[in-house]
């Protein structure tokens, strides 16, 4: 069996594939724990939706669906932050605002236009099998940003992360703060699309945190766990989806629930 599952590795399209789930792991799983502790982990979800939405009217105009949708998750990430914190409108609700009206209007868009074909089926649930070199290279370059990024302010986000007005009354400049923490998981959920899905990509920023945090207690261990448990997650379901020919998607998600279960019914048993 295992040589049956490294067979597999001797093809450029799995060792693309491979560094590609890597990268992503680590940046949803270093991002999740800050949008999971401030309560605000469905950006990601929210932020896909505007994700594929941007894809799709990108495809539809012929344009390179990753140059378009970057630059205008990221504007719906300030968007969503902004209306959270400047309107009636909170939370959740911002996040579904935007995200429902982006996906209505890139589906339209790509509807009209006659081109909603599989290219648009892989945005929304996930085609890492099919992805080139090029993709790698983006990835890369990019996730290694975001990593770096996450190091350099790591003690402002975690400031931000657990009390917001007191990081401000300090001197933090908590608004600039949350906004790189936006930005960051917009590039993320972006280039983590091609390998989940707009369907599935928040399941990797939500699942490794809440799973962590079943048996850790302190931020850095919750981190570090995350980490661990997301790479775990994302090689596993791999491996499903090689040995049972699954969408690795959506084996990675079914993983990733397989685990936080374990650890919360572990967790429990322990406990008493």
């Amino acid at each position: 069996m295992i040589k049956y599952i490294f067979s597999f590795f001797q093809y450029d399209f799995m060792r693309y594939a491979l560094i590609i789930g890597l990268f992503i792991s680590v940046c949803c799983a270093l991002l999740g724990v800050s949008l999971v502790l401030k309560r605000f982990s469905m950006i990601g979800d929210g932020l896909s939706h505007v994700g594929f939405g941007a894809s799709a009217i990108a495809l539809a105009l012929g344009f390179a669906p990753l140059y378009v949708a970057i630059p205008i998750v990221i504007i719906a990430a300030f968007l969503m932050l902004r209306i959270n914190k400047n309107s009636k409108i909170k939370g959740d609700a911002a996040i579904a605002i935007v995200s429902s009206s982006a996906l209505a209007i890139g589906y339209t868009v790509a509807k009209l236009s006659g081109n909603v074909n599989i290219d648009i089926g892989s945005y929304m649930f996930g085609s890492i099998y099919t992805v080139t070199l090029e993709d790698v290279i983006i990835t890369a370059v990019l996730s290694f940003a975001v990593i770096v990024l996450y190091a350099v302010f790591y003690n402002k986000l975690f400031a931000v992360t657990f009390d917001e007005e007191f990081a401000s009354a300090t001197g933090v400049k908590t608004e600039a703060y949350n906004t790189l923490l936006a930005c960051l998981t917009a590039v993320t959920v972006v280039v983590g699309m091609r390998m989940m899905g707009a369907l599935l990509i928040s399941s990797l920023i939500i699942f490794p945190v809440l799973t962590a945090s079943r048996v850790c207690k302190n931020y850095r261990s919750v981190i570090t766990a995350s980490l661990i448990i997301s790479v775990f997650n994302f090689l596993a379901g791999l491996v499903f989806s090689i040995v049972l020919n699954t969408s690795p998607g959506s084996s990675v998600v079914i993983v990733s629930l397989s685990v936080f279960v374990v650890f919360t019914v572990a967790s429990k048993i322990f406990k008493k």
